[in-house]
């Protein structure tokens, strides 16, 4: 049975793995995710029969209620709630792993009153601590992302200094019970500071960095399942725990690359904790903007011949992504060349744009990073902002009071016109104003995306 169960955890590994690799590409995904779902399910089955501690009964109850539970939020959750909803899950996982730290130590330490070795205590605080830290702090991220909790950062004097004070008393509660095992209050007071600790490193970062918090407490959440792994000695949750948790460094440090700035930066709260040095953070804006019309903007559309479309969570909002592919399709009949330009922190998590035309069947080889267009949008005829703010601020090259000073962006600025549709002058989330706005070349369209753009779409086809 030992063999077996070993050989199921490493087809499930290699299932897990396959699945990963298969997510590069939209046309695999689908599958990609069915064949870890099915790793897991392989997972689920050899560990019940490696414990040995639940009856197949209870086991299969469990799955049932969990794949209800599933089953439902997939249906409901709409596809601008994901981020949220990453977000949960990340929590969750953080959860299941302090309390599997929790009912390990207490079965094996305080019910059979043995002694647990020191590497296995060592994994069971470390799981604990992590669980804890990304599972308060991603209901943190929920509510900034939801906007149940204010998205802007929340600071008080010496907050750093309270971070590592409490993260100095964590490790010395979990000296206390290396120390002495019997010594609970160690323990307890380590589980009270991870859940403290999670609430206070994410309010102080900004909603502008939601999408690169979300990625690391992803590799938080992978490094807590990981540490459990060792505490239980299943190598499957080491290998699941492995992989999400490098893969979500990989991710983060990706992204922060995407905002030219480091991790440290990100965590200890820096972006979106002000609003600016532009007239958005008090005074009257000077700008002078030029509002463009739906017929004015199809005759831009039809007379141009290269156009590129840039997303931002806005698109998200008003669902217009398949209105989108609508108007791609329109374009490229009247041998347009469409192209798409996807910031790597467009949206509020990894991908998010990706994911959202995706679903509306915009080819991939479509969608181009920053890097791969902005050295040709000077030659483009109509770059369309459709829903993005930040990612297109021209103040992230010179102005040096900008909170996104030095962050690369995509030079929509650079082309020979600019459309940008948006409901208002509002800021974006990084709470400061766009100079874009006020450039000769760009035109405003104001109003809801999805329907402005079914109008604009609707003129274009009459030409």
């Amino acid at each position: 049975m030992d063999i077996i169960v070993k050989l199921a955890y490493l087809v499930a590994s290699i299932l897990f793995i396959s699945g990963i690799k298969m997510l590069n590409k939209p046309a695999s995904a689908r599958k990609g995710n069915q064949l870890s779902a099915i790793g897991m399910i392989i997972a689920i089955i050899a560990t019940m029969f490696q414990l040995d501690i639940l009856s197949l009964p209870e086991v299969l109850i469990c799955i049932v209620i969990g794949s209800a539970i599933g089953y439902y939020i997939s249906q409901k959750v709409q596809m601008t709630e994901m981020p949220e909803m990453v977000a949960i899950f990340n929590g969750f996982g953080g959860l299941a792993s302090l309390f599997v730290g929790l009912s390990d130590f207490w079965l094996e330490s305080v019910e059979n009153g043995e002694i647990i070795d020191n590497i296995t205590l060592v994994s069971i605080l470390v799981s604990i601590l992590i669980g804890g830290i990304t599972f308060t702090g991603s209901m943190v991220a929920y509510g900034k992302l939801s906007g149940k909790v204010s998205g802007n950062a929340i600071v008080f004097t010496g907050q750093h200094f309270v971070n590592l004070l409490l993260l100095v008393v964590a490790f010395v509660g979990g000296g206390l019970v290396l120390w002495q095992q019997d010594m609970m209050i160690g323990l307890w007071a380590l589980v009270a500071i991870s859940l403290i600790l999670g609430i206070l490193v994410v309010i102080p970062i900004g909603g502008a960095d939601m999408p690169v918090v979300i990625s690391l407490l992803n590799s938080y959440s992978g490094m807590a399942a990981c540490a459990t792994g060792f505490v239980l000695n299943n190598y499957m949750l080491i290998v699941a725990g492995a992989l999400v948790g490098s893969s979500g460094i990989i991710l983060t440090n990706i992204m922060c690359k995407g905002m030219n700035r480091s991790l440290l930066n990100v965590v200890m709260g820096g972006f979106g904790q002000t609003s600016g040095s532009t007239p958005s953070a008090g005074g009257k804006s000077d700008m002078v903007v030029k509002e463009v019309g739906v017929e004015e903007a199809a005759i831009l559309f039809d007379s141009a011949s290269s156009v590129v479309i840039v997303p931002g969570y806005g698109m998200a909002v008003a669902q217009a992504q398949h209105i989108i592919k609508e108007l791609m399709d329109v374009l490229l009949k009247k041998n347009i060349n469409v192209r798409f330009a996807i910031h790597p922190v467009a949206g509020r998590m990894p991908g998010h744009m990706n994911v959202l035309l995706a679903e509306s069947n915009v080819p991939y080889d479509r969608l181009l990073e920053p890097e791969e267009i902005d050295d040709d949008l000077a030659n483009t005829d109509i770059v369309y902002v459709v829903g993005a703010n930040d990612v297109v601020n021209p103040a992230a090259r010179h102005d040096k009071n900008s909170p996104i000073f030095g962050m690369p962006i995509i030079n929509a600025d650079k082309a020979k016109t600019v459309i940008v549709s948006k409901r208002s002058m509002a800021s974006g989330y990084a709470g400061i104003e766009n100079e874009l706005f006020g450039y000769p070349n760009c035109l405003m369209l104001f109003g809801d995306a999805k329907a402005t753009l079914t109008k604009v779409v609707n003129e274009i086809k009459e030409m």
